[in-house]
């Protein structure tokens, strides 16, 4: 799923042109920590700020110097990854959107759209 998301990615230009499909840096958490997600973010160039899960750790380090190096991250850009976590978790008030029951991605995609509506009409609901 991580390479459909990635692949969908769209960020329009301020002035004009077609949209940026490459973010400078990818953060997520440890369950985003798999080789094939981090050999598409290398691929991509893009900068990975992901964790490394404690089982890999392990197995690396059981594999000696074969096992290879330890992964390397930004840790004050993950630090600041609670933004993010935050903002979901604003949509996930919605007990639609937590629960997941919806069978179609498309028909989720509206609640998500919907929601996110909701939250800006709050939000402009004190702007004079």
């Amino acid at each position: 799923m991580f390479e459909h998301v990635m692949n969908a990615l769209r960020v329009p230009r301020l002035g004009g042109g077609r949209p940026r499909t490459r973010p400078d840096r990818a953060l997520g958490d440890k369950a985003y920590s798999s080789r094939a997600n981090r050999k598409l973010l290398r691929r991509r160039g893009i900068q990975a700020v992901i964790p490394e899960r404690d089982d890999q750790i392990a197995n690396r380090k059981r594999r000696g110097a074969k096992g290879g190096r330890p992964v390397t991250y930004d840790t004050e850009a993950y630090k600041r990854r609670n933004v993010v976590e935050r903002g979901f978790n604003i949509f996930k008030q919605w007990r639609a959107l937590a629960t997941r029951y919806d069978k179609l991605a498309l028909t989720y995609r509206g609640g998500v759209v919907l929601r996110a509506i909701t939250i800006w009409l709050k939000a402009l609901r004190d702007t004079p």
